[in-house]
C-alpha cells in the first residue's frame, strides 16, 4: 500500500509540476504573466514527484502524509524562488504552515498524538523567535523569509521531535556550507556572494525526517 501511495504521489507531483514551475517563475520575477522554460518545467516535475512521493514513505498510512505532501509541494516552489531571486515569499510559506498545521491536527485526532501537535507549535514559535533574535542582532545574517521558513520547519520537524528539528537545521546549514564552498571552488561564487540558504534548509528537513525512524504515533 505504501508503494502504491508513493507511486500515486509521484504521479500527482508530475501533474502539478507545470503549475508549480509557473508559480515559481512568476513569484521570482514578480510577473504574473511569466512562463517557465521547458527545462524548468521538466526539472520541477521531477523534483515535485520525488517530494510528494516521499510523504507516505516517511509518514505511512495516516493524515500526517498529507502534511508532508503539502510541505513538499511548497518546498519545490520556495527553493526555486530562493535560487532565482533570493526570496522566500509569504504567499507560499504562510499557506504551507496553515496546511501542515491542519493536517497534523487531523492526524492527532485520528492517532491520539496531541502532545506531538503541541510540541510542533512550540517548536515553530521557538525556531521563529531564535532566528528573529539573530536577525535583530545582525540584520545581514538572515532575511525575513528565512525566519518564516524556519518557523515552518519548526512546525513540521518539531512534530517529529526536538532532536529531529535540531538534526534538520544542522543538516541544512552543513549542506549550505558545503554547497557554498563548492561554488567558490569552481569559481561560480566569491566569498562575499549571497547564497540562498532556503534550499539547503529544506533538503536538510528531508534528511532529518529520513533519519528519524518511526514518527509520532507510528
Amino acid at each position: 500500500m505504501i508503494a502504491a501511495l508513493a507511486a500515486a504521489g509521484a504521479l500527482l507531483g508530475g501533474l502539478l509540476g507545470p503549475r508549480l514551475a509557473a508559480a515559481t517563475v512568476r513569484l521570482a520575477r514578480r510577473d504574473p504573466t511569466a512562463r517557465p522554460a521547458p527545462r524548468r518545467v521538466v526539472a520541477t516535475c521531477l523534483v515535485a514527484a520525488a517530494a510528494i512521493a516521499a510523504a507516505p514513505v516517511l509518514a505511512g498510512l495516516r493524515p500526517a502524509a498529507v502534511a508532508l505532501a503539502w510541505f513538499g509541494g511548497a518546498a519545490v516552489v520556495l527553493a526555486g524562488v530562493d535560487l532565482a531571486s533570493h526570496r522566500l515569499p509569504d504567499r507560499v510559506t504562510a499557506p504551507a504552515a496553515l496546511g501542515v498545521a491542519a493536517a497534523l491536527t487531523v492526524d492527532a485526532a485520528v492517532t491520539g498524538t496531541w502532545p506531538a501537535v503541541g510540541r510542533a507549535l512550540l517548536a515553530a514559535a521557538v525556531a521563529w523567535a531564535v532566528l528573529t533574535g539573530v536577525r535583530l542582532v545582525d540584520p545581514r545574517s538572515f532575511g525575513g523569509g528565512d525566519v518564516k521558513l524556519l518557523g515552518l520547519l519548526g512546525l513540521l520537524l518539531g512534530w517529529a521531535g526536538w532532536d529531529v528539528l535540531l538534526t534538520g537545521v544542522f543538516a541544512g546549514l552543513l549542506i549550505g556550507a558545503l554547497g557554498s564552498l563548492l561554488l567558490i571552488a569552481t569559481g561560480r561564487a566569491q566569498w562575499r556572494t549571497a547564497i540562498a540558504f532556503g534550499p539547503p534548509l529544506l533538503l536538510g528537513a528531508y534528511v532529518a525526517l529520513a533519519l528519524a525512524g518511526p514518527l509520532p504515533g507510528a
